[in-house]
This record gives C-alpha cells, sequence and structure tokens, in this order.
C-alpha cells in the first residue's frame, strides 16, 4: 500500500494482491534485490570480493529502509536509487568495513530502477496470469452449462436473432484466454536493465568484468531475460508491457459491459453472486465488480497512453520521458491486477436466469440460430486451453 493511499478512491485494487504487488514497499524490495543481484553477478564475474556480495545481498534484506524517507529524499537527484544507494552503502560498511563501495559498482540508477519495475511486472503479472486462468475456467463452465440456454442477442442495442447465452460466455472466455497467452508471453519477455552510464558497458569492462557475461548473470539472479543491448532510450520493453496491460483490462472490460447490461432491473437475465449495496436504496443488489471492472478498462488506456509518448526518448539517457513512465506503469499494473482479481470472482459467482432469457426473447418475437449457436459454443470449448472441456 502506498505511503498516505489506503485506496479509498481505488476499490478496483484496494485489498487485492496486486495492490501489495505494486506498492511501495514492493517497488523498494524489488531495487533492493536488483542492488544485491548486480552484486552477486559481479563477484561470479570477479568483478568485487565474494564477501562484498555477500555483505550486500545481507544488508538489502534486513528490512531497515525507509521507503517514504527515500522518496522525500529523491526530488535531489530526481529518482529514488540515488538515496537507496547511499543507504545501502552505509548498511553493507557496517556489515563489512571496506565492502561499501562495491555497491552498485559500475550501474546507473536508471539500471536499478528499470529492472526492479520488470520485476514488479512480473510478480504482478503471476498474479494476473493466476486469475486470468480461474475466470477462464469459471467460464468454460458457464459457456457448456448453458451452450442450450436460448437469449436474444442484441445489436445496436435491440432483439436481433437468437443465440445461446453458452455462446456469450465462451466468447469472454475467448478474450480472457487471448488476454491470459498475452500476460504470459509479454512475462517471459521481461528484461534486466544494466547499461551504465551512457549504456555502453564501459564502466563494468573497465572494472575487469566482461559485460554480456555479466548482463546474462545479473538476468539469471532475477529470472528475468538478458536484452540484446542497454535498453535506456529503447523503449519496447515498457511499450509491450503497456500494450497487454490496454487489452487486458479492455477484454475484462467486455465481460463487465455484457453483465452490466443484462443485469438491468428490466433485463433481469444474470446477476451479481454477491451484489453490492446502496446508501440511499435498500433494496438494490447493484453489480458493483462489473462497475469496477468497466472503470479499470476506461483508465488504463490513459495510463497506457503516457507509456507509448515515452518511447520519445532523446539521447542516450532521457530528461523527463522515463521518469514519466514509473507512476502510470504501475498505477495500470495495479488496476490490471485488481480487474482480473474481481473477474474470477465475478465469473465464479454468477447467476444466471434462463427463464428471463426466454421470456426476453418472446418479446421481440425473433426465430432461427440457436442450433448454430450451439455449434458455435462446442466449436469455441474446443480450444481446450486452461483445464476447460476438450481440453
Amino acid at each position: 500500500m502506498r505511503e498516505g493511499d489506503a485506496g479509498l478512491l481505488t476499490p478496483v485494487s484496494a485489498g487485492s494482491p496486486a495492490e501489495v504487488a505494486t506498492g511501495d514497499g514492493a517497488v523498494l524490495r524489488a531495487m533492493l534485490d536488483a542492488e544485491a543481484a548486480l552484486a552477486r553477478a559481479q563477484a561470479e564475474a570477479g568483478g568485487i570480493p565474494g564477501r562484498a556480495a555477500e555483505a550486500v545481498t545481507k544488508a538489502a534484506g534486513s528490512g531497515r529502509f525507509d521507503a517514504r524517507g527515500l522518496a522525500l529524499r529523491a526530488g535531489a537527484g530526481g529518482n529514488p536509487v540515488i538515496p537507496l544507494v547511499a543507504d545501502l552503502r552505509a548498511a553493507v560498511a557496517q556489515l563489512s568495513p571496506g565492502a561499501g563501495e562495491f555497491v552498485h559498482r559500475g550501474a546507473t540508477s536508471q539500471d536499478i530502477l528499470d529492472t526492479a519495475l520488470m520485476l514488479v511486472a512480473a510478480r504482478t503479472l503471476d498474479l494476473i496470469g493466476t486469475d486470468l486462468a480461474a475466470t477462464a475456467a469459471s467460464l468454460a463452465t458457464l459457456a457448456d452449462r448453458h451452450r442450450a440456454t436460448v437469449m436474444a442477442a442484441r445489436t445496436l442495442t435491440q432483439h436481433a436473432v437468437p443465440t445461446t447465452f453458452g455462446l456469450k460466455a465462451a466468447g469472454w472466455r475467448s478474450l480472457v484466454l487471448d488476454a491470459h497467452d498475452r500476460v504470459v508471453r509479454v512475462r517471459a519477455t521481461l528484461p534486466v536493465q544494466l547499461g551504465g552510464a551512457a549504456g555502453t558497458l564501459a564502466a563494468f569492462e573497465a572494472y575487469g568484468m566482461e559485460g554480456e557475461g555479466l548482463v546474462n548473470a545479473f538476468a539469471c539472479e532475477l529470472g528475468l531475460r538478458a536484452p540484446e543491448l542497454p535498453w535506456h532510450v529503447l523503449r519496447t520493453p515498457v511499450a509491450d508491457l503497456a500494450g497487454v496491460l490496454a487489452f487486458c483490462a479492455g477484454a475484462l472490460g467486455k465481460v463487465a459491459a455484457d453483465v452490466l447490461v443484462l443485469s438491468r432491473t428490466e433485463v433481469g437475465e444474470v446477476a451479481e453472486g454477491t451484489g453490492g449495496v446502496s446508501s440511499s436504496m435498500p433494496h438494490k443488489r447493484n453489480p458493483v465488480r462489473s462497475v469496477l471492472l468497466a472503470s479499470a478498462a476506461r483508465q488504463v488506456p490513459a495510463l497506457v497512453s503516457t507509456l507509448y509518448a515515452s518511447m520519445a526518448a532523446e539521447d542516450e539517457r532521457p530528461p523527463g520521458a522515463w521518469h514519466a513512465e514509473w507512476s502510470p506503469l504501475r498505477e495500470a499494473l495495479r488496476l490490471c491486477g485488481g480487474a482480473a482479481r474481481g473477474a474470477a470472482v465475478l465469473c465464479g459467482e454468477l447467476s444466471v436466469f434462463p427463464e428471463r432469457m426466454r421470456g426476453n426473447l418472446a418479446l421481440g418475437e425473433v426465430v432461427g440460430g440457436v442450433g448454430a449457436a450451439e455449434e458455435m459454443v462446442a466449436r469455441a470449448l474446443g480450444r481446450g486451453a486452461l483445464g476447460a472441456p476438450g481440453g
């Protein structure tokens, strides 16, 4: 949880695992993990003593660092890594006199913060992937159970021809599976950052460390990918991640949009299993999970636009473009994580009312198409992913 922010205005993510995984404490943990991993990789490469790497790792895990204090001091240098390195060096020197000089050797602040944010992204994407898988499994069950549950298809807000609720649920599942596939793929591509002051690896080589081997060892320590080049101003990893987050939010937003329409009082074809309350109308059963998913779907694209705009980063280290990424990237991860958790609960508890669907269908006096819809459900479930029927 962020300092001074209890999540009052972000109920979509408040209390979710993603909120914890993206909080200031998690970012601080990731920065310390990056510093410790760099020290171990450098010791492996013969660039620093083994005892120094051990001291850095021990100090980084001590829990003695204050995120709020680092945030307040970050203004002096423009990023939180600078005060963190100062504090980490002091802590290492206490554990092993003379070892403090080996903290952050050859690295630049962007190496550590970019790597830390990739770690935060990886850890959050793992949570999102798990929730998307659970959502897809629940939707597979709904699709199979309701493959012959007839309802009116609606186009341009009006009754069109008959379809089945199973086909609608199968369509939702297809989108969720597409989101899951993208999350898994981008998670596997998230890289460490290591280039030194100008992205040349020169400082590391000056200390007797071979650049490519050091990058590989650093990546191995953290479970991230080793990039072909330092990407201080080559922001493909962030742009790819941004696209996946926008897609994920939109896919879950589509599910929410349909549930919101179908749960209207005058439609009444579905209802959330645990509808929300109203402060002034106790008779209401509001579809609050869908409301919150819809809110995330509207916020994430705006955040992602900042990440795409930051690709236009000048020189070898940019003034402002990099800094502009931090908050929207974290917020997009947090919103997607909260939405994925909410979708898993929503789809696992969704109530379906076939009789109401048939009654509404009769209002439009439309015929035909149901057999084709059932066939489409069977085809969709035959995709066979994530333990669904046919898998």
